[in-house]
């Protein structure tokens, strides 16, 4: 299309990308695309990541925390106008959907990749926003704002109007933040307590408001996009119902449940959404959908969503880039007014956190990071970055893209399932799990799946005897790597007693488990046993594919196997047809000092002490909540694991506390000499 002068003097030059992580990333490489030179904005803790290193420049904001970072509307302002960037985008999160900061970017004479701020200022209440929904004839539940005048009188009254179960959310958030169900009206202050500080840390607004809870419902929302001539299209459904404590985890377009007829219903509801308030650039209307197919309005993200890759997807179009065309002034160009769906695409979106330990968000160094072929991988993380306690946990997303559902949902569990992570515990085999359940695969899903389906029933772990495997394969890789290390002996073999008869031990730690290798090779044949268990007479093959990384063939019981083997000091990660196992050689006599004092609570992930809800010489109940800790934006309470007395606290409001560290200690009071 021909530019007009007025469009052509709006065209983008610098960008400031105001993020971080897999969203600056992807904003990043599709302003290059079009020519845009980029600026990055970093705090303390993302000096080296992955997004600043792409940006073409690159501006500290000191600090870790997002409220002192990038949070800071100011500090963003300024890097823009050190830089001489002549556009912002917002990412998603943080100030993304904050009128005053995009009011305060325009007034900069700096053009803001997003709506108007009258526009988010309309859909940012979101209590405001059901209003003018209403209005609109858009159905929508019955809910109400919690002002800061609220006694517990009056939270009481809300509650029982609207009728329980009751959601609690926040008025300025999304991704599960802020967000809690109450079903018992005696929990309704705590939880509205708890949101708030929980939205006051995440979003800088510990805004909340209250709604109805619909049990089990599907979660589906329509990607919509506006221009300044007033058009607003539909570019169709997610489906987003795979959910974790609110948190979107598996996406998908179109949604298996979605009939052409309800599909053009969501698209005129959201579009009259997006018309009602003069919408321009990326904007997604959420709906969910109860079981007998009615649905309801529950927000306007006024930014571009986590998930917008499967709509790219389907679609054939990138969403970043008409995000930069219509600020430019541009209007939607044909392929975005005439879009259609092809195929199905679904995305997954992969954690660092700990399944095992309720999904307690983990941090460490990424020793290996290497994403399954076959699918589109977004993410802000490259081997050897650290994973922070300050941010948001998601690792990456993986995008499949198949003619059917069941081949996307395949494909993409094989690049998860063959994906090599090390360093963090990650949510991978729960989503593997779920990508090749039946109830999935058959379109059976709502945001109570996760209720009805056990971490221990979809995670897909190594069996015992997969384990056994990764055990002699670390032992071979270990062997050859003490071979090449040895500055002399080099013929001594790991475990070496000089007694020929006999086997080498090696002793791996797996888990809490402790794991005995016994083996003695010969030429290309190793006689291994695990734990007793004779693996028999294995033939097997050694090679050096990268610093402190072999890769292992053996065959067994007639069967080949290849694994890769990467060596981390006393820690072995092994990845193979099972997916990953980590194990870590031990010694083969215990160290003194290792076991903590009976009532000691350990923090069970890396973070900071937000409140302490007891004193020392306190007398506790079981399950009575001790102190509360906050990592990744999120508050974990930890809690008495008997009744007693808490004899210890040791540590304080605002401290740093690592993995494993003692909090406090609570003598059992069945062994205090209570009365």
């Amino acid at each position: 299309m021909t530019l007009t002068d007025t469009t052509a003097r709006q065209r983008i030059r610098t960008l400031l990308v105001a993020n971080r992580g897999e969203i600056a990333v992807r904003v990043i490489r599709s302003a290059r695309e079009m020519g845009i030179e980029t600026v990055a904005v970093y705090s303390d803790a993302d000096a080296d990541a992955l997004f600043v290193r792409e940006a073409d420049r690159a501006v500290h904001l000191p600090g870790v925390a997002p409220a002192d970072t990038y949070l800071r509307g100011d500090l963003i302002l300024d890097a823009a106008r050190k830089t001489g960037a002549d556009a912002i985008h917002p990412g998603y999160g943080f100030l993304s959907e904050n009128a005053e900061f995009a009011a305060s970017v325009g007034a900069a004479g700096i053009t803001f990749v997003g709506p108007t701020p009258d526009a988010m200022s309309a859909m940012g209440s979101k209590l405001r926003a059901k209003s003018l929904m209403a209005e609109s004839g858009v159905p929508v539940l019955p809910g109400g704002t919690v002002t800061n005048d609220f006694n517990d009188e009056d939270l009481a009254l809300l509650g029982k109007r609207i009728g329980y179960p009751v959601l609690v959310k926040a008025s300025a958030g999304g991704g599960g933040r802020g967000m809690r169900i109450v079903v018992d009206p005696s929990a309704l202050g705590e939880a509205v307590a708890s949101a708030r500080r929980e939205a006051g840390s995440a979003f800088g607004d510990d805004t909340v408001f209250l709604e109805r809870y619909v049990t089990a419902p599907r979660h589906i929302e329509v990607q919509i996009f506006g221009d300044t001539t007033g058009r607003v299209i539909s570019l169709f459904e997610r489906d987003c119902s795979i959910q974790r404590r609110y948190q979107k985890i598996i996406e998908e377009s179109p949604s298996p449940v979605v009939t052409p007829q309800l599909r053009a219903r969501l698209g005129d509801a959201a579009i009259a959404a997006g018309e009602a308030i003069g919408y321009v650039g990326a904007g997604t209307v959420e709906f969910i959908l109860d079981q007998s197919g009615d649905f309801f309005f529950l927000e306007v993200n006024t930014r571009l969503q986590v998930e917008h890759p499967v709509t790219e997807s389907v679609t054939g179009l990138d969403l970043v880039r008409l995000q930069l065309l219509v600020a430019q002034g541009e209007e939607l160009p044909e392929e975005a007014r005439t879009a259609s769906m092809t195929g199905h695409a679904i995305e997954a979106r992969l954690y660092a956190e700990d399944p095992a330990a309720g999904f307690l968000p983990t941090s460490g160094v990424l020793r290996e990071f290497s994403l399954g072929a076959g699918v589109r991988a977004d993410t802000g993380f490259a081997a050897g970055d650290a994973v922070s306690i300050h941010y948001d946990p998601m690792l990456a997303k993986l995008i499949a893209h198949a003619p059917t559902r069941a081949e996307a949902a395949l494909a993409l569990a094989r690049a998860l399932h063959t994906s090599r992570i090390h360093g963090v515990c990650t949510n991978r085999e729960v989503l593997v799990g779920i990508l090749r359940e039946s109830e999935f695969l058959a379109g059976i899903t709502d945001t109570a799946y996760l209720e009805r389906h056990s971490v221990g029933e979809l995670a897909v772990v190594p069996s015992g005897a997969e384990r056994d495997l990764a055990a002699a394969g670390a032992v071979l890789a270990l062997r050859a790597h003490r071979r090449s290390e040895a500055k002399v002996q080099r013929a001594v073999t790991p475990g070496f007693r000089n007694l020929p008869s006999q086997l080498a031990l090696v002793r791996f730690g797996d888990g809490g488990a402790e794991r005995d290798v016994r083996y003695r090779v010969t030429e290309k044949i190793a006689e291994i046993s695990v734990d007793d268990l004779s693996l028999g007479r294995i033939s097997f093959s050694v090679e050096g594919i990268g610093p402190d990384v072999y890769s292992v063939n053996l065959v067994v019981n007639g069967v080949r196997e290849s694994l890769q083997v990467a060596i981390h000091g006393t820690r072995i990660d092994i990845d193979g047809r099972f997916g990953g196992v980590e194990l870590t050689e031990l010694g083969l006599l215990p160290e003194p000092g290792t076991q903590a004092a009976a009532g000691s609570l350990a923090a069970p992930m890396p973070g900071s002490v937000v409140r302490l809800e007891v004193s020392a010489g306190e007398r506790v109940a079981a399950g009575q909540i001790v102190l509360v800790l906050e990592a990744m934006k999120m508050e974990h309470v930890v809690r008495a694991p008997v009744d007693g007395t808490v004899s210890e606290i040791l540590v304080e409001q605002g401290q740093q506390v690592d993995l494993g560290q003692i909090l406090a200690v609570v003598d059992d009071a069945g062994e205090d000499g209570d009365e």
